[in-house]
């Protein structure tokens, strides 16, 4: 299975998500916010990357700006309460692949996993 870097300021949320994917086989790591994203993603290499968009310190749209970048190539879902199609659109055109809206209903975190780790 996969290793995943769930990103949330919000230790339920991170809890909750990372939950979701142990229940499904997966190894999860997690990070309380964006610099601690970049850590992780440097130094566990996830498979994918769940991350928030409103965090203290660095932001979701922080670490996806740097992400693009640095030509990362490790698949984000991007997993928040902000429903606004303009912050969708930013995010996809930062690189992110999915878009699931807080909470995280098990279905959808499963499914948008199933189509990163498929392709």
């Amino acid at each position: 299975m996969a290793k995943i870097l769930v990103t949330d300021d919000s230790m339920f949320l991170r809890r909750r998500t990372g939950n979701i994917l142990k229940s499904a086989g997966h190894e999860v790591i997690e990070a309380a916010d964006g610099n601690a994203c970049l850590e992780q993603l440097a130094e566990a290499e996830p498979d994918l990357i769940f991350l928030d968009l409103v965090m203290p310190e660095m932001d979701g749209m922080e670490v996806l700006k740097h992400l693009q970048a640095a030509e990362h190539t490790v698949p984000v879902i991007v997993l928040t309460a902000d429903i606004q199609d303009v912050v969708r659109e930013e995010c996809l055109q930062l690189g992110a692949v999915a878009f699931i809206n807080k909470p995280p209903k098990e279905d959808e975190v499963l499914a948008a996993v199933q189509a990163q780790l498929a392709g």
